[in-house]
């Protein structure tokens, strides 16, 4: 048919990836596809990872390429491993802001009534985690919590973002844990994931050292902004011991039933997860949680704290991104980009 264009039938999934041709026509988005991109939250798959033997930060993730769209006799789409895996990433991006902005809605509708539970939105955890809820513990650490809230000095970090490292990493695309003890207690700086700070905020001297580590080990160049979300989306669960903290008081919500949920958290991970993950021990508090970990499922590294008085100590030369991501591949999945831009 000369001087007419054919648009070619794709399905649902290649909508995440660029067209193989930027010749090709723009395919409308059926209403039926619109209504599968909005379905309700769900946890992310883990389908579709490949081996990769190549551990320097730039190609850790490769990007998508163009080509390998040809259709076959069903009219789907050929999707290569580095498209594939790209989807995934945007798919649990998606899922992520989703988590977070129902449990920002859910603040908004109760303020300081709202139940520590309902902001814990991520379903693979609920079903693992969810019975912690009900405990007495729990309903002390509940109560405790909402008294800080009313008072007034300010708790961090937002109350949405108590569960984000949760939120963020879902349980299904779990593979690294990382270790921390309580949030930053400066204003601002304490973002519900462990070790991070939102973009903007100056990078706390741990940080820093991580970064250099980094930098070290698998080439990692220098970010500007300390944001670890993309390390979370992966499947790298950034977990501190205690989810809250009262303004410029350190540890002021230590042994308060916070331990006690995490260390549930790490029990359940280490006999109801996948086997294989990794789990990055720093410091000696850290290190304290090995006897929650079956080490014939899982791997567990060690090393010193990346804080200013301990980082040369043992975590410098530590290698542990490198060796997480050796691990991660001889299980046949994609390494975890490190590289934070």
């Amino acid at each position: 048919m000369s001087g007419q264009t054919v648009a070619r039938k794709r399905t649902i999934s290649s909508f995440f990836v660029k067209p193989a041709s930027a010749e090709e026509p723009v395919v409308a988005v059926s209403p039926t596809a619109k209504k599968l991109r909005t379905e309700p939250f769900e946890a992310a798959n883990d389908e579709g990872r490949q081996s990769s033997e190549n551990f320097e930060c730039p190609g850790s993730v490769a990007k998508p390429t163009e080509g390998n769209l040809n259709d076959d006799a069903t009219g789907a789409p050929d999707i290569t491993a580095s498209q594939k895996q790209r989807m995934e990433l945007n798919k649990a991006n998606a899922l992520a802001k989703q988590a977070r902005r129902q449990a920002q809605q859910r603040v908004a509708d109760a303020a300081h009534s709202v139940s520590l539970e309902a902001l814990l939105i991520e379903p693979g955890w609920r079903d693992i985690v969810g019975g912690e809820f009900q405990k007495h513990y729990f309903e002390g650490l509940q109560k405790f919590v909402r008294q800080e809230w009313a008072g007034k000095t300010p708790v961090y970090p937002p109350a949405a973002d108590i569960f984000r490292a949760f939120n963020t990493c879902a349980f299904s695309r779990l593979r690294v844990v990382i270790l921390g003890q309580d949030p930053y207690h400066g204003r601002n700086q304490a973002m519900g994931l462990s070790f991070s700070v939102p973009r903007g905020e100056k990078i706390p001297s741990s940080l820093q050292n991580i970064f250099k580590e980094l930098k070290e080990d698998v080439g990692c160049e220098r970010p500007r902004h300390g944001d670890l979300d993309k390390w979370a989306t992966q499947g790298v669960l950034l977990l501190n011991t205690a989810l809250t903290v009262r303004d410029s008081q350190a540890n002021s919500h230590s042994k308060k039933g916070w331990e006690v949920f995490t260390d549930a958290t790490i029990r359940a991970i280490s006999t109801k997860g996948r086997q294989g993950i990794v789990f990055m021990l720093w410091g000696n508090s850290a290190k304290l949680k090995e006897r929650l970990i079956d080490s014939k499922r899982h791997h567990i590294l060690k090393a010193a704290h990346p804080s200013g008085l301990s980082a040369s100590r043992g975590f410098y030369g530590c290698k542990h991104f490198s060796q997480a991501n050796r691990l991660i591949a001889k299980q046949g999945e994609v390494p975890i980009d490190w590289q934070i831009e």
